[in-house]
């Protein structure tokens, strides 16, 4: 039997003239990344990234098969102060010249909800990858109200150890662990 996700899956892949995975590109300007982790047990300092590209894929006959890539610049980081940016910048984290991308490209959709799903995939953080599975929820999917095609809104969460990317500096002072928030739009591809 069908979730409702798959089944939304389905209509929104069936508005396709022909039955091929439908592609789907982010709408960078309402899409946020934002990161956070405790600061010395005194306070949660957050971030986020912008510049962002990527593409969902939906497909038609196995939504399960749907997927999803994402890449910004090392250096699209926003933590409201510039010290703190050229200090991560540094050697001391990322070392990150101008062409440094961030990467996520899924490996596995698992729906578990009638609107959530577990997107497991591949992430490129400082020039290391590991696996990271994304806790995703379905906001909502139809004609854009102003644009009038299809569009689609995702949220995601994970967590991540900063260490795990040779990016550990000052840990366990400063925590180790980072967590990630993701709200995306994605328009469906002219």
């Amino acid at each position: 039997m069908k979730t409702p996700l798959i089944a939304a899956f389905v209509a929104f892949a069936a508005t396709a003239a022909f039955s091929a995975p439908e592609k789907y590109l982010l709408d960078a300007p309402h899409s946020q990344i934002v990161f956070s982790y405790n600061h010395l047990g005194y306070s949660t300092s957050r971030g986020l990234f912008s510049g962002f590209q990527g593409e969902v894929m939906f497909d038609q006959e196995n939504p399960e098969g749907s997927s999803v890539t994402v890449s910004m610049p090392a250096q699209s980081m926003f933590t409201g102060w510039q010290e703190r940016h050229d200090h991560f910048m540094s050697k001391d984290f990322f070392g990150a010249d101008e062409n440094e991308l961030i990467s996520f490209k899924s490996t596995k959709v698992e729906v578990t909800g009638e609107t959530s799903a577990l997107i497991s995939g591949d992430l490129t953080l400082n020039g290391i990858t590991r696996p990271v599975v994304l806790d995703t929820v379905l906001n909502q999917m139809g004609d854009h109200p102003m644009v009038g095609k299809p569009w689609v809104g995702f949220n995601a969460s994970a967590s991540i150890l900063r260490s795990q990317f040779d990016l550990g500096k000052f840990a366990p002072f400063v925590g180790d662990e980072v967590t990630i928030l993701i709200s995306i739009e994605a328009m469906k591809a002219d």
